[in-house]
């Protein structure tokens, strides 16, 4: 079997990203045969003995949930503090997943749950693009200019930011109904992008992630990801090139 860097098995392993992963090498946490690994270092998976903090590292099967989260979740799977969060709803689950990225505590909608690593890293870093689809309700009716702005970029605090889409699905009663796509995650980035133009959010509903839509999914229940959105999210591909590597 072709060996392989030790960030991807780890990566693979566990939902960790291989820079992550890198960390923990580094860091003199990672031991290869019972020697302290290098960053960089191949290795047979099949063969060696890797442990991460003195715990054997396994192969494990690998699972891919969408979730709908609902509103006044925490995106944690515990909390010290006692509020309700994700832990709280996803017993019954086949293993411990993790959900990639997060939705804030006064949002809901579509959360992917896996253990994969690989997978969260491509969805969650920015250079691989992977477009998130909102259904969001604002105060106001925004004028064409203004969605015009949203698409060339506001600036924020931590930087510009802009949306990939941005079109008026209604507008009754002093409020609105938009849908709007962006490609980075940052930390309550569509509700300061609305802000920064006069619309502040008052409902936001994540309704899509790369080819995972939400649909139908009840809050607080979830459901596989189908063949079809694992092999246009990439990983039967990946699982294909890693079995024909191990033969």
């Amino acid at each position: 079997m072709p060996l392989e860097r030790l960030q991807k098995v780890l990566s693979r392993a566990s939902v960790t990203s291989r820079r992550k992963a890198e960390r923990l090498i580094a860091e003199g946490r990672v031991t290869v045969n019972g020697s302290v690994a290098a960053v960089g270092q191949k290795v047979d998976p099949e063969r060696d003995e890797i442990r991460v903090d003195g715990r054997l590292l396994e192969r494990v099967p690998l699972f891919y949930y969408a979730f709908h989260k609902p509103e006044g979740v925490l995106t944690t799977l515990r909390d010290p503090q006692g509020r309700p969060c994700l832990g709280d709803l996803l017993r019954g689950l086949p293993a411990r997943l993790y959900p990639v990225g997060r939705l804030d505590h006064d949002s809901s909608g579509l959360l992917i749950l896996t253990n994969d690593g690989e997978l969260a890293h491509r969805l969650m870093h920015p250079r691989f693009g992977v477009r998130k689809r909102y259904r969001v309700e604002v105060a106001g009716r925004p004028s064409s200019e203004t969605l015009a702005r949203l698409r060339r970029g506001v600036l924020l605090a931590d930087g510009p930011a802009r949306a990939e889409a941005v079109r008026l699905l209604e507008s009754r009663a002093g409020r609105s109904l938009l849908e709007v796509e962006v490609s980075e995650g940052r930390k309550r980035e569509v509700r300061r992008m609305l802000a920064a133009v006069g619309h502040p959010v008052e409902r936001l509903v994540r309704v899509a992630e790369g080819p995972v839509a939400l649909g139908d999914l009840p809050p607080g229940r979830w459901r596989p990801l189908t063949r079809r959105e694992l092999q246009q999210l990439g990983v039967l591909e990946r699982q294909e090139e890693e079995a024909h590597d191990r033969r």
